[in-house]
């Protein structure tokens, strides 16, 4: 069991959890991840490494409270335990080639985007960071994004903060006036990723994307998570999760992330009578 050492609402629906785990931040680099199971009877939930911290040996995980096992998992608080949180898993981002990068985070995938940033940061890199968001309210670590990055662009669908539009249309403005950036790493919604890696092949930009398959297991046993890239079958847990953005079926992979979409309603809206009398 791991203690939970702070909690953050960071939005109406978005939470960070620091997370006591000495052996998993020892191990911990950009693009990996955790699955973690909130008790006993908690379902499997994978969830990307926000950050990490070695010498005080936490881990911190920034999720959106939408399904029913989320939604348990931001209801403990500071100094309760998680049952389970194994990992580092998955494969690292290869990042150390890069000088000069772009960043796209689209809503909670700043969470996953940011150690990117961090990490390319340290290492002395032009960071360019593209945060989109759907509204002001929904904005997240734009602080520590900005204090990684050389330059950060905020969009809002709606316009109600930073610039209106999509992050696709500060993307392409920055892709026209700079032909020097060697790579471009998008992580969100699927359609997010697929219309950034649509954007860049056209400018001929090396494009990297984190995919957020249905996983159980996390190592590659249950087949659940399988992407085709390429034309090829792989597994994001243990391929991935990072692929090139040019070759992934973004049409197949959002079809397979809404074919249990019914019973994720029923399972968010069922009560148990047992749990009542009890």
């Amino acid at each position: 069991m791991n203690l939970i050492s702070n909690k953050e609402k960071l939005n109406d629906t978005t939470v960070m959890l620091e997370i006591i785990a000495p052996e998993i931040a020892q191990k911990a680099l950009p693009g990996q991840f955790l699955i973690v199971r909130s008790n006993r009877e908690g379902e499997r939930i994978p969830l990307t490494i926000a950050d990490y911290d070695r010498e005080t040996g936490k881990v911190k995980i920034i999720f959106q409270m939408i399904g029913q096992g989320t939604k348990i998992l931001g209801e403990l608080n500071k100094g309760d335990y998680i049952q389970d949180v194994a990992g580092p898993l998955g494969v690292a981002t290869h990042l150390s080639e890069y000088k000069n990068a772009i960043i796209i985070g689209g809503g909670v995938g700043c969470a996953i985007a940011y150690p990117q940033a961090k990490f390319l940061h340290s290492q002395k890199s032009t960071v360019t960071i593209i945060a989109g968001f759907k509204n002001k309210n929904q904005v997240i670590l734009e602080n520590e994004m900005e204090l990684k990055s050389d330059k950060l662009i905020i969009t809002t669908d709606d316009g109600s903060y930073g610039e209106g539009g999509f992050v696709t249309t500060s993307l392409k403005q920055l892709l026209d006036k700079d032909n020097s950036f060697d790579v471009v790493i998008a992580i969100g919604p699927v359609m997010m990723m697929k219309a950034v890696s649509d954007l860049t092949k056209e400018y001929g930009v090396k494009t990297v994307v984190s995919l957020n398959p249905i996983m159980i297991d996390g190592t590659g046993m249950c087949g659940g998570c399988r992407v085709t890239v390429g034309g090829n079958v792989k597994f994001a847990c243990v391929d991935g999760p990072d692929f090139d953005g040019h070759e992934v079926d973004f049409v197949e992979l959002a079809k397979r992330n809404t074919a249990f979409s019914e019973q994720e309603v029923v399972a968010r809206n069922h009560s148990c009578n047992l749990l009542k009398g009890s």
